[in-house]
């Protein structure tokens, strides 16, 4: 590796990266009140700062603004050829559980090759990457770094932006995705949509001594979990809309064991890899409506809300999931009140084939910064960006890739970045942007 890349990670990336560490700048979907508070525009200027100190000939670095909507981050070089655009996101999971002793999530601890803290992995790095990778190649190609306010509240405010840039990209390099090693640089070919909706079931207008209504007035959470039966095979987790499904390649990727905190015993799908990237799935990840331990009563409760994150496979029309989800719920259920929001609707992803050029170019980085060939592998979750650009831009090239490996843990406690391999990630963009240039120089296809 490059020894500049370590030098200017060590000196002038990691001190700024634990000053956005200490910034609280959640997405909008987790503050209302984002805006007001200030704190998504103070991480903006944070990096701005950063990115405008860069010995970067012609580098301009700007925070555009749209009426209502979260700023974008946008740092561009002038050059020659197509458009490279580097993507990356600013705004926050929030803490989400209880962190480790020694740790939290806005306060940054280095632990060797690991810079603990909320945002340091997914997504913060990212513009440094960038801009270090910049710095590397002394005739970079005509370059736009591109860094959103709003991806983990699914990026939208991020389409208005894009019609305002008016890019016309050549390349895309996606630097929100993960990797299932440390030792190697692993390629991004598809994610998954999601479906994010709240379903209510009401059986009371109020709640009331379960031994007076029990047995009599049918429990709310009891219908629930007939409706999510609608949805799921309990005994399989199996998905049973077939909306959710699409077309699945003959080869999606190695079999590899996930690295996952599964407790003692559980049993893991030995295809569990295909089964992440390809399959639906369904979680709960939140509930209303129930009360604490601590505050429970004897009262058959009025109502239970479940807040349902389903992942749809990349191939599917993610739109028409979400309608079949919908009508599957709201089928009525003894009589029960039912409502059902669809909160969020997010389009899958394929990464189209790479061109030769590309192709070459990722086998030297690979080769050059791990050591070995990179992987190409389905991701599991979901990046609004790719599948919104890949709309928009059908012949473009992507690259997807990122820092999120075995237990790095984004939007979980415990969050960290793996410091090595945010460097090598680094040389690998510079690899990409001078191979980019010398296309451009050579005029080859």
């Amino acid at each position: 590796m490059d020894p500049r890349i370590d030098s200017l990670w060590e000196t002038e990336v990691l001190p700024t990266l634990a000053d956005y560490t200490r910034i609280e700048c959640l997405s909008p979907g987790f503050d209302d009140h984002w805006a007001e508070r200030g704190e998504i525009d103070r991480a903006a200027q944070l990096m701005a700062d950063w990115c405008a100190a860069r010995p970067v000939p012609g580098l301009t670095v700007g925070i555009r603004r749209l009426p209502g909507r979260t700023p974008v981050l946008v740092a561009e070089v002038p050059g020659p050829g197509p458009t490279v655009v580097i993507y990356g996101h600013l705004d926050k999971q929030p803490p989400l559980g209880q962190w480790r002793d020694g740790l939290g999530p806005f306060e940054p601890v280095r632990d060797g090759d690991r810079l603990y803290g909320r945002g340091t992995a997914d997504d913060g790095y990212a513009v440094f990457c960038a801009l270090s990778a910049l710095q590397l190649v002394p005739e970079p190609p005509h370059t736009v770094v591109l860094i959103e306010a709003s991806e983990e509240s699914g990026s939208p405010d991020l389409a208005a932006h894009l019609d305002e840039l008016d890019l016309d990209p050549a390349l895309m390099i996606c630097l929100d995705s993960g990797a299932l090693s440390y030792d190697r640089l692993w390629l991004t070919t598809s994610l998954r949509g999601i479906v994010v909706a709240a379903v209510t079931v009401e059986v009371l207008t109020e709640g009331v001594h379960s031994g007076m209504a029990g047995g009599a007035v049918p429990s709310s959470f009891r219908l629930l979990r007939q409706l999510l039966s609608r949805l799921e095979d309990e005994t399989s987790g199996r998905m049973l809309v077939p909306e959710l499904f699409g077309p699945t390649p003959a080869d999606h990727g190695p079999r590899v064991a996930l690295e996952l905190p599964t407790v003692p015993g559980l049993v893991v799908a030995d295809d569990g890899l295909f089964r992440r990237s390809w399959e639906p799935a369904l979680e709960v990840t939140g509930m209303d409506g129930i009360p604490a331990l601590r505050d429970a009563g004897n009262v058959l409760r009025p109502s239970t809300t479940a807040q349902l994150s389903i992942r749809v496979a990349p191939s599917a029309d993610a739109a028409a999931a979400g309608r079949a989800v919908s009508e599957a719920l709201r089928r009525p259920v003894e009589g029960a009140r039912v409502t059902v929001e669809v909160e969020a609707v997010g389009q899958g992803w394929v990464a189209p084939e790479p061109a030769r050029w590309l192709a070459g170019a990722l086998d030297e980085a690979g080769h050059d910064l791990f050591g070995q060939a990179p992987v190409a592998y389905g991701e599991g979750g979901s990046i609004p960006f790719l599948a919104m650009l890949g709309q928009r831009y059908p012949d473009v090239q992507f690259v997807a890739l990122g820092v999120l490996g075995p237990a790095s843990n984004a939007h979980g406690p415990n969050e960290f970045l793996h410091v090595p391999t945010a460097k090598r990630l680094t040389g690998v963009v510079a690899h990409l942007l001078a191979a980019a240039r010398a296309r451009e120089d050579t005029g080859a296809g």
